[in-house]
This record gives structure tokens, C-alpha cells and sequence, in this order.
């Protein structure tokens, strides 16, 4: 029993050693995922009507995998950019048409990701489709990604305008045919907006909101949409027919970190 006795009492005393080290070392703890501040709010909560088809939590963009920070399919806007597109909503949807959102909030990991895989020259597992006219090596210098963007202070989206009633898009099977994303509307990947002249992320001139090969329906939906948002208080960006920005931007000079998902606005 006694020397029983002393292993209890050398056990105890590793035990108590143990703890001592453990109560002294810093805390070993997670960082916890930034928030969203108070200001920023799920699209859904102000307009759920807005058909929301977001890209990048998808491997169905130019990247061609899901995009870092996109944890949840959701549009996420500061407030006043989601009250401004509530009421465009309103009056599109008088006119039989609905607006549909491909990317809004865009946390700067997403960009970084961007970033990374345009320096990876040898990924062009996507091209066929949303750059097949452009040298990857030419991304930066064109201007088809940088390290900021604007959707990352949260005021700027990406969107579309679609004719009701509204048929689903099919989804996107990985490893499937490439079609150009100037192609006619009846030969690219389909999507049920009406025909903007290509489709969304189409890194090509021929995006520009304006440009001058774009005629007729393709370019009276353009301006349809562009109308209806300026109306209510968004810019377009020239080089990209689906680029709007709400002014004057609640954060003008924030990039924001916090991942696309419902727990980044909760209780907002």
C-alpha cells in the first residue's frame, strides 16, 4: 500500500505540474470571423422578390472552383445600397421583369483569391468561356482583376434583369462544354436573364456597357437596366454592363474581410 501510496502522490504531483504549465501558456484560441457591421444586411430581408443566383460559392465562374469567403449563397449589401435596389425592384417588377443578383459583398479574401489564381498562368481550365480572346498574362494590365475591389466595401453587385415568370437556370456541370461568353444567347451557358450580349464575367470589350457592336435588343436591355438603376441612385462601371456601385458608398475608403454567410448579419 505505501509504495502504492507514493505513485498516487507522484502522479498528483506531475498532474498539478501539468496544470500549472497549462494555466501559464497563453490560450491557444481560434480567431474568431470578423462580422459585418450593423449597417450591412442580407439582401433577402429587404426585397425577397430579387432572384439571387450567386456565382462564386460555385465552381461555375472563371476560376472554375468556389471562391474563398463565399460560405453561404447569399447577397449581402449595406443598407441604404439594399433599400435603393428595393425600390428599382418595384418598379421593374410592374413590367413584368425582376432583377437577379450574381455577386454583391465580396469579402478582400475572395480578391485575394482572384489574384492568386491570375498569377497561376498555367490554370486556364476556364477560358473557354469567360476569356477566350484575352492572354491570361493580360489580366491585370486589361483590368480584369486587381487587388481591391469595390464590392468589398459593400455598396457595389453584379446584376442582371430577367423577363417574368422566371424559369430556374439549370446548374452548372463541372468538365462540361465551353461556349464562348459573347456567343449568341442561344449557345452560351444558359441563363434565364434577357440577352445582355454576353454573359456575366465575360472578360471581353464586348462587355462594356456601351460598346458600339452591341445593338438593337441587346443593347435596349442595357440601357433598360442602366436607366432603372441610376434612377435610383447607382453608377455603372463603363467596362462591365452588370457593374453597378449605390453613391454616394456608406464606406468609401473599407475593404471588409467577413465571410458571405448568414451568421456574418445576424440580428442585423
Amino acid at each position: 500500500m505505501t509504495g502504492m501510496g507514493s505513485v498516487f502522490r507522484v502522479l498528483a504531483a506531475t498532474a498539478a505540474t501539468l496544470l500549472a504549465v497549462t494555466a501559464a501558456a497563453p490560450a491557444a484560441q481560434a480567431k474568431p470571423e470578423p462580422k459585418a457591421p450593423r449597417d450591412f444586411v442580407a439582401l433577402r430581408t429587404v426585397d425577397p422578390m430579387i432572384i439571387q443566383e450567386m456565382r462564386y460559392p460555385t465552381g461555375h465562374d472563371f476560376m472554375g472552383v468556389p471562391v474563398d469567403g463565399y460560405r453561404q449563397s447569399l447577397c449581402i449589401l449595406t443598407r441604404p445600397a439594399a433599400e435603393a435596389l428595393h425600390r428599382a425592384q418595384v418598379r421593374l417588377l410592374a413590367q413584368g421583369y425582376s432583377l437577379k443578383v450574381y455577386d454583391c459583398y465580396r469579402p478582400q479574401r475572395a480578391v485575394d483569391h482572384f489574384v492568386r489564381w491570375a498569377k497561376d498562368l498555367d490554370d486556364e481550365t476556364m477560358k473557354g468561356e469567360f476569356y477566350p480572346q484575352v492572354d491570361k498574362t493580360r489580366l491585370f494590365a486589361d483590368g480584369y482583376i486587381a487587388e481591391k475591389s469595390g464590392h468589398s466595401r459593400g455598396s457595389t453587385l453584379d446584376l442582371t434583369l430577367v423577363r417574368l415568370p422566371a424559369m430556374p437556370t439549370r446548374p452548372y456541370r463541372p468538365g462540361e462544354k465551353l461556349v464562348p461568353c459573347y456567343a449568341p444567347q442561344a449557345e452560351r451557358f444558359p441563363d434565364n436573364s434577357v440577352d445582355m450580349g454576353t454573359g456575366f464575367d465575360c472578360f471581353d470589350t464586348l462587355s462594356h456597357t456601351d460598346d458600339p457592336r452591341i445593338q438593337g435588343v441587346q443593347r435596349a436591355n442595357r440601357q433598360f437596366l442602366k436607366k432603372t438603376l441610376t434612377d435610383v441612385g447607382f453608377v455603372n462601371l463603363a467596362e462591365e454592363w452588370w457593374h453597378y456601385t449605390f453613391k454616394p458608398e456608406l464606406f468609401p475608403d473599407t475593404y471588409f474581410d467577413f465571410p458571405v454567410a448568414r451568421r456574418s448579419v445576424a440580428g442585423h
